[in-house]
This record gives structure tokens, sequence and C-alpha cells, in this order.
């Protein structure tokens, strides 16, 4: 066994993996690899919270699986599942659904921000139950998150610790490893709001899979601010945004980048801007190509990754029916 901490996180197959899903989580997922104990899910059955074409979303788990293979995680070094295909995360997510209050739950910020919104339906009030499954199943040490998700983690501790305490001390109490925002990465037409796989506006995101000439149209037509000052400055957040991409996808700090562009016009910074991240994302893009086309090869490694996953996810379930009664 592994005395390294042991992380878990995961992405829903819905909507197309963007640069900010890639510089927010995937691109610290692959550095976390070398460090930690890595299991890393493709999140299906979260998907599911709202409607989904059943052929689009079985491409769209395939379509994951690969962008992560290409963006740099490592079936030899982390567990690579989907997360439907381990049963054990429903069996769990239905006890803790017995331990949980209602109340817990209505008090979630992100399930009241999408009650307003939608004719929400009991899998999004329930969500944050299932990833409390998904994370004490493989008696997680450290989740990766970002802010908003860290409501949920706590949740995840409070029923891990109401568990132990009720019954025997069963599951790791996991702790939130909050991730870097120094690259937050801001919608391309709005920068006040998060680059998001679920905005409305394609416009505002530049996805992983995009060709050279949405690429370059996307941030041709990025929103600026007035005048032509290529600087970083609360009151210019759509060239600040703008500026914070270059610095990702070039390694150059944003005042070497200010200093370069000294005296030019925003036209042309968004030109070469573009030149940039095409050519960032090209390696990237040529990778899942292969990756993807070569179904058999993918296939193999989910199905390696899940029966690991569920060698361990089956011990915990084990313990867990004997401490209440049900072996």
């Amino acid at each position: 066994m592994s005395d390294r901490k042991r992380v878990f996180s995961g992405i829903q197959p819905s909507g197309n993996l963007h640069l900010g899903n890639y510089i927010g989580a995937i691109s610290q997922w692959v550095k976390m690899q070398d460090q930690y104990e890595c299991f890393f899910c493709i999140v299906d059955l979260h998907a599911i919270t709202v409607p989904q074409d059943p052929q689009k979303l079985l491409a769209k788990i395939r379509e994951l699986a690969a962008l992560y293979l290409a963006s740099g995680l490592d079936p030899e070094k982390s567990t690579i599942f989907v997360q439907s295909h381990n049963p054990d995360h429903a069996s769990l997510t239905w006890i803790l659904d017995c331990l949980a209050s209602m109340g817990q739950l209505e008090r979630m910020t992100q399930y009241k921000a999408k009650a307003d919104q939608t004719n929400a339906n009991v899998g999004l009030f329930n969500y944050p139950i299932l990833m409390a499954a998904d994370i004490l199943l493989y008696q997680t040490d450290l989740v990766p998150v970002g802010q908003d998700q860290k409501q949920h983690v706590e949740l995840v501790r409070d029923l891990a610790q109401k568990f132990n305490s009720h019954f025997s001390p069963i599951f790791k109490v996991p702790r939130p490893k909050m991730l870097s925002v120094g690259a937050k990465i801001m919608s391309l037409q709005d920068p006040s709001q998060k680059m998001s796989k679920s905005s409305l506006d394609k416009k505002g995101t530049i996805d992983l899979l995009d060709s050279p000439k949405t690429i370059k149209s996307k941030i041709m037509a990025a929103i600026t601010d007035s005048g032509q000052e290529i600087i970083a400055r609360a009151d210019k957040p759509g060239i600040s945004n703008l500026l914070t991409i270059y610095s990702v996808v070039t390694d150059l700090r944003v005042n070497q980048i200010e200093k370069r562009y000294q005296n030019k016009n925003y036209s042309q910074f968004k030109s070469e801007l573009a030149q940039e991240v095409v050519k960032f994302l090209t390696p990237i893009q040529e990778r899942y190509q292969a990756i993807y086309q070569d179904r058999e090869k993918l296939a193999k490694i989910l199905a390696k990754g899940g029966r690991k996953a569920q060698k361990i996810s089956q011990k915990t379930l084990n313990r867990v029916y004997q401490e209440i009664g049900l072996q």
C-alpha cells in the first residue's frame, strides 16, 4: 500500500472542456501525480442531474477520457476511471442519504442558485451526497477544489464524522486542497464571470478542441476596455483577462507582456495572443486525436482504472455494510 496521501477529483462529461478547466484543474492534477496517489474520475452520474442526449453523453465520456490523457494524466501514475462503471458510488450514496439532513442540503449555495433557474430535480438536490460517496469510498485525504466547491467538501467531512461517531471510524475525513487561483481564466465575453462549460455564450470560452480559426475568431471578438493601453488593471478587466491567458500559455510574466506591447494596439495584441494559444493547444489536440481514435486502448485504460478503483471502494463499502448491519 502506498504511503502517499490520496487525492480524488473528477469532471462531468458535459459541455466542452476549455482553457479555464485545463489551467484551473487538469494542469494542477498533472503536477499532483508525482506527489500523491491520485484517483481522477469522469463523473458521469453527476452529469445526468440535467437532461442529456444518451448518444452524446456516451461520446462525451470518451472525449473527456481522451482529453485527460492528452493533457498529461498518466494511467501508470493515476487511476483514471468512469464513475458509473463502479456501482459502489450509488450504493454508498443511499447510505449517506440516510445520514444527511434535508437542512444540510437545502443550505448548499450551488443548489439554491441552480434551483432558482431550473425546475430542479431530486438528483440536483442530492448531488453533494453523491460527491461525498465519490470521495469517501477511496479513503481520500485531499480533494482539490476551487472556492465554489469548498462548501461541498465541508459537507463530506460532516458526513464522514457523523458516520464515524455513530458507528466506528471507517472513513478518513478528507481536507480540501485549494487549487491555485493565480491564473483564473474569465469569459472572453464577460470578464466578470469565470470561463464556464455551461455558459450559453460559446464565444466566451476557448475550448481545448477549438480549431485555430475558431480560436482566432473568439479572441479577436473578445471584450476589451476603453482606450488602447495593454495593461493589467482593475478598471480594465477585459484586457487583464487576455493578459492572464497570454501569461499562462507562454510562461511569461504579465509585466513582461505589458512591456512587449507598449505602444501597440489591441488588434495586434489579440492576433499574436491567438497564435500563442494555438501553439499551446496544438500538442494537446494532436495527442487527443491519436488517443480518441484508438478505441480499444482507451477502453482498456478505463477498464483497468475501474477495476483498481472498485477493488479499493469495495473494501470500504463492505466495512460500511458490516457496521450498519447489512452484512
